[in-house]
């Protein structure tokens, strides 16, 4: 979807988003098919750690009234496993429930993450 970098006179961020489309009962789930491009962000995103920025990636989730996010195991584990390399290195993970139209993306509430 999209890469955001913030920097303040003591703060560096870099956010990486992805769109979530991808619903199994109530359970969210990222990629949707193989992403060796998805693979690139999350190492990218480690990078950023060890250049002195925080990062993050955020999940925006395109419907209502869902359970919680988890990688997609099934489609692409080597996703899920990285994700859950990143994180202990310290990539920030967020999920994000929204609204999103065409000339708009409104925030709802967080959803939980796991990393199972």
């Amino acid at each position: 979807m999209a890469v955001v970098q913030f920097e303040t006179d003591d703060r560096k961020i870099f956010v990486e988003v992805k769109g979530v489309t991808l619903e199994e009962a109530g359970v969210v789930k990222f990629p949707d098919a193989p992403t060796e491009r998805g693979l690139k962000h999350l190492n990218e995103l480690a990078e950023c750690i060890s250049d002195g920025y925080e990062a993050y990636i955020c999940f925006i989730i395109q419907m209502k009234d869902v359970l919680y996010f988890t990688p997609n195991y099934t489609i692409h584990k080597e996703f899920g496993e990285t994700l859950k390399d990143v994180n202990r290195r310290g990539v920030n993970i967020v999920a994000l429930d929204c609204e999103v139209t065409d000339d708009s993306l409104t925030y709802r509430n967080m959803v939980d993450v796991y990393l199972i």
